[in-house]
């Protein structure tokens, strides 16, 4: 409390005294910065670490493209032939089988499905890369990865 010694006694104070407001601030600080990784829950996960895994690249898996045209639309290169989406998929059944058919079917214990590596360039909105990967995933194929370039320097830049 501020306390006011000598002067006119008529004079009435003016001056606000802020120190019990800054307490209060402080101790609210205090409080929020403790409670607040209290209250925010997440599962525990451990994330991969990025670094650069060549990829194994076998004749057998399929190589996807996606890009943008000027328009807006988005184009599936199947190696470099451009396809629409029921193409893609019709493709996509028929490598399977075809593949299948090749290993001694699917009774073969040893039967390895091929795999699907896309590219997408930069500027591809994910419901592009969305469609590509419903697609084949709709014709059979189970793994589906993503065709990156690392950086110059090995490390991958933070968003």
């Amino acid at each position: 409390m501020a306390m006011s010694v000598g002067g006119d006694e008529a004079e009435t104070m003016s001056d606000i005294n802020t120190t019990p407001l800054v307490d209060v601030m402080l101790v609210l600080l205090i409080i929020f910065l403790i409670a607040v990784p209290v209250v925010v829950q997440s599962v525990k996960l451990k994330l991969p670490d990025v670094r650069f895994d060549p990829t194994e690249t076998k004749p057998e898996n399929v190589s996807l493209s996606v890009v943008q045209d000027t328009g807006g639309n988005c184009q599936v290169y199947w190696g470099m032939t451009q396809v629409g989406h029921q193409e893609l998929t019709q493709r996509a059944v028929d490598k399977l089988k075809a593949e299948i058919a090749r290993q001694g079917g699917i009774g073969n214990p040893d039967l390895e499905l091929p795999e699907v590596h896309i590219r997408a360039d930069i500027n591809v909105p994910w419901q592009c890369v969305g469609g590509a990967i419903y697609n084949m995933q709709r014709a059979g194929f189970a793994k589906v990865g993503f065709i990156s370039e690392p950086a110059a320097t090995g490390n991958a830049p933070r968003l």
